[in-house]
């Protein structure tokens, strides 16, 4: 079994409750959400590069880099006071950030924004229960494409796939939602239910290195203490209309649960993360668990059954491994369409077990968010583990 272990702790922390960071997609550096300001920090020596305060009336609650601006590094925040910023870094001083442009919409605290992989597109979700999309159409010009509002509580978690415009948001009414547009309107194309409580995160699987043939997959996780795989049914799509968006939905995409991740966490889990290198996925939580997964494929699954070890329960209490269940799963498609058999042969699913995991990792406190990055450690660069807590502090790990 792997071991965790502690590598730095950037300095200086923060005064107060920390709840996320988020890594440069190009550059070696990290921006930290914390209640009083946007903190930029090294990913190579660690420490505090710029500290960006102004712009919001309360705390900052997330945060995202915009892909392609490496050059000049352009990131958006959200914020407790139902506004979304938009900075970007002076060119003359790199350590002085420019609050170039504020968008305004939401009824109540934004929870989360995610640029779109072209960079062109910037969703965000709120307590109204509301996913805006804008789109930049010029240097700091923005207009609203979408205002999607089928979810019928708190959206937690908006995040986009990373090839497609496609994005997922999860909310507090339970329900995952993916949205695509088709024809200039954008839609509901799949609900995606399973979890019994609030899902509070959402991540697609990287497409570095994964292998091709498998479709698209999404995780997430819950206050219902799981977290599950969730992927693209292959088949016909059909036309189906929304009943209640705004914006009439597109044609639907019809998804399935593939499988569920060992319960380790005894408490909520609040963020996890697909890495892009090791493709393990990480969860933090209430319980202050840093706990670290890996896939087996279906094809290991098979070759155990053959040699006489049981893998057809959901949750193998002896190895840590979870399945998926052997019996007909739901789709998971909008509105009409939910609670429908799958016909037709099951898809054998991989199955995922713990490889590692780090008890009390930020001692007392919750940990609100997760991330992988690449960092410089021991001379060379590595993956890394950066973990967000209530306590203030990020903290850097690495998976041995």
């Amino acid at each position: 079994m792997a071991v965790i272990v502690p590598i730095a702790t950037l300095n200086p922390p923060c005064a107060s409750r920390a709840w996320l960071s988020t890594p440069h997609p190009d550059l070696p550096i990290v921006a930290t959400a914390t209640a009083n300001a946007l903190r930029i920090y090294s990913l190579t020596s660690f420490t505090l590069l710029s500290t960006i305060t102004g712009g919001h009336k309360r705390s900052i609650r997330s945060a995202s880099w915009q892909p392609g601006s490496k050059k000049k590094p352009v990131i958006a925040t959200g914020s407790f006071d139902a506004s979304v910023g938009i900075w970007s870094q002076e060119e003359d001083d790199k350590e002085e950030w420019r609050f170039a442009i504020v968008l305004d919409g939401c009824e109540s605290e934004v929870k989360s924004v995610a640029w779109s992989a072209g960079g062109n597109l910037l969703a965000i979700c709120s307590r109204d229960k509301s996913v805006w999309i804008w789109e930049e159409v010029g240097e700091d010009d923005f207009e609203t494409v979408a205002v999607l509002q089928e979810h019928e509580g708190d959206v937690k978690c908006v995040a986009w796939h990373p090839e497609e415009e496609l994005l997922a948001s999860a909310s507090y009414d339970d329900d995952i939602r993916l949205w695509k547009e088709e024809i200039d309107d954008w839609g509901c194309v799949s609900v995606l239910r399973g979890h019994e409580s609030t899902v509070w995160a959402v991540e697609w699987e990287p497409m570095q290195g994964r292998n091709q043939d498998v479709g698209s997959r999404l995780v997430s996780c819950s206050d219902d203490g799981t977290i599950r795989v969730w992927k693209k049914k292959a088949g016909e799509q059909r036309q189906q209309q929304s009943r209640l968006s705004i914006i009439r939905s597109t044609s639907a995409e019809e998804w399935r649960e593939e499988g569920q991740l060992p319960k380790q966490h005894v408490r909520t889990i609040y963020s996890v993360a697909w890495s892009k290198v090791s493709h393990r996925i990480a969860s933090v939580g209430g319980d202050g668990k840093l706990v670290v997964y890996e896939e087996h494929p279906a094809e290991a699954l098979a070759d155990g059954v053959a040699n006489g070890v049981d893998h057809d329960a959901t949750h193998n209490e002896r190895n840590g491994t979870v399945t998926a269940p052997s019996v007909p799963d739901e789709t998971h498609q909008p509105e009409d369409g939910l609670s429908k058999d799958l016909q037709g042969k099951q898809e054998e699913s991989p199955t995922w077990r713990v490889v590692a995991e780090y008890g009390c990792a930020h001692g007392v406190f919750e940990i609100n968010h997760v991330a992988w990055a690449m960092a410089k450690v021991d001379g060379s660069e590595q993956e890394v583990i950066m973990t967000t807590g209530d306590d203030g502090e990020v903290k850097i790990w690495k998976v041995s």
